[in-house]
């Protein structure tokens, strides 16, 4: 008996951040291009791009110290931060087109204004943040960013962090108003409910089982429907895979050369959620400090002002820890599942190479609540147990890949695209800064798999990104400009901004 194929134009695994935002960018440039999507759980945005399971920082390098590196020389490089922090512009902008053409409504749903702060102690560290501010404040990207080592101005800046403090090591920090706290779980639905009103087919408890090439150059995707439990298969010329941790498992199913030589780690996370509004009055502001030795680039402490569920909350983490799992609802044997004879040299080697990395999540899984209320008493002292409750975070799995820099089992930590070299299919992994930068990392798919409609595409792309093509950070007038109207448009109420 044969098969029956429903055949379309795009299909789109996952509906989180990463295909919201391709659908988006898709429906715009072609609207009459059929889109269809797959996803496992019963609605958008469930898994990595809720907003219990990310920082929802909008990572724009204001406040990750990871960000900014210190040389052998003692010089700080900036190019990281100023990358990720044009990548956040980008995101702004095309939020900013969707909400002007009334795409979406109501931005204060998944962006608020919330001040960025750097906060380390010890010489050594007050030094390095010294350094970082002046390199940081020279550049346009960061004006009115502002340093002090004062204890009243830090007072008058992070009370609750202040209060009870023991000043026997110098302290420092950085604060920059016009940083955001952006809900990617609100924006994840929204912009799927915009494109359910473009016609773009969402199927919601459908499991995508197997993708395989069809004979004429097509991809078919093979789904489960989970409450019928019918098989479905579909076929499209163009895939993307974004389904978060999930992804390696379906772009191995896929067969292609570049899926090769690619293996995963899955790291969890938890948070310490403030349950005593009077305590998460006190504070308004993300805190970032400096991760500990050993620890991963995402375990940076930080303790962060959020906006959930319409409400103010107050989170401090993550604590790093460890599951096999490649998603929060994914299997124990996630893991064992992506070994494969062509990676599995590559995972042997990345074990051998990150024995410090395992120690340290198998300790942090092992802290008890008392130890974790030690580490949120570094960040508060007066921490109360009693008033902190434990939240499980997302999955977020790193890649791990042979390269030139790092040589075999290199641990990748940041996000990637993996497509074929013709185009047909992409996949997305990796973690951190990923949601915030989904702007800049679809417009990078779209370059990589539909080389043949760039330059038509062109206009349409500045119009909804006027910065398109351009460095913000070598031309001060366009930020400006664009930073203005984008905060205009998003709601985002900010100082004076002028470039000096």
């Amino acid at each position: 008996m044969s098969k029956l194929q429903q055949k379309t134009d795009v299909i789109l695994i996952g509906a989180g951040i990463m295909s919201a935002t391709l659908g988006s960018l898709l429906k715009e440039l072609t609207p009459e291009w059929e889109i269809k999507v797959f996803e496992k759980l019963a609605s958008a945005g469930e898994e990595s791009s809720n907003e219990w399971n990310n920082a929802g920082t909008g990572h724009s390098a204001l406040c990750e110290l990871n960000y900014t590196v210190e040389k052998p020389d003692g010089s700080i490089d900036i190019s990281k931060a100023i990358r990720i922090n044009e990548q956040f512009q980008v995101s702004r902008q095309f939020w900013s087109y969707l909400v002007n053409s009334n795409l979406i409504s109501n931005p204060q749903e998944f962006i608020m204004p919330i001040p960025h702060m750097s906060l380390v102690q010890g010489e050594k560290d007050v030094s390095f943040l010294k350094k970082r501010f002046k390199v940081l404040s020279e550049n346009p990207l960061f004006q009115g960013m502002e340093y002090s080592e004062d204890h009243d101005k830090l007072l008058e800046w992070i009370p609750l962090i202040m209060e009870g403090r023991k000043l026997n090591e110098p302290i420092a920090a950085t604060k920059i108003d016009s940083g955001t706290d952006v809900n990617f779980g609100a924006l994840t639905r929204m912009l799927f409910e915009h494109l359910k009103s473009q016609n773009v087919k969402v199927n919601y408890k459908h499991s995508v089982e197997n993708i395989k090439r069809t004979s004429d150059g097509l991809w078919e995707v093979k789904v489960n429907d989970i409450e019928s439990g019918k098989t479905e298969y579909h076929t499209a010329k163009f895939v993307f895979i974004g389904g978060g941790g999930g992804s390696l498992n379906l772009l191995q199913k896929t067969g292609i050369p570049e899926s090769k030589h690619i293996g995963g780690f899955p790291v969890s996370g938890l948070f310490m959620v403030c349950n005593n509004p009077d305590v998460v009055a006190q504070h308004h502001a993300k805190v970032y400090g400096k991760a500990k030795v050993g620890a991963p680039p995402m375990s940076v402490p930080h303790l962060d002002t959020r906006f959930i569920e319409d409400k103010k909350t107050l989170l401090f983490g993550p604590f790093a820890g460890f599951s096999p799992k490649f998603l929060k609802t994914g299997s124990m044997f996630d893991l064992l599942g992506s070994v494969k004879p062509n990676n599995v040299l590559t995972m042997l080697a990345a074990g051998a190479k990150n024995i410090p990395l395992t120690k340290y999540l198998i300790e942090q899984v092992m802290l008890s609540k008392e130890k974790r209320m030690e580490e949120l008493r570094e960040f508060i002292p007066n921490a109360k147990s009693e008033e902190w409750d434990i939240v499980v975070a997302g999955q977020r799995v790193q890649v791990i890949k042979d390269t030139e820099a790092g040589g075999k089992g290199t641990l990748q930590f940041g996000t990637e695209v993996v497509s074929a070299s013709d185009g047909s299919i992409a996949a997305l992994l990796g973690a951190s800064p990923g949601a915030s930068t989904a702007v800049s990392v679809m417009l990078q798919v779209l370059k990589k798999c539909f080389p043949q409609h760039v330059n038509t595409w062109e206009p349409k792309i500045k119009e909804m990104i006027p910065s398109y093509g351009v460095s913000l950070s070598e031309n001060p007038e366009t930020f400006q400009k664009i930073h203005t109207s984008t905060a205009q448009s998003l709601g985002l109420i900010e100082k004076e901004f002028v470039y000096n």
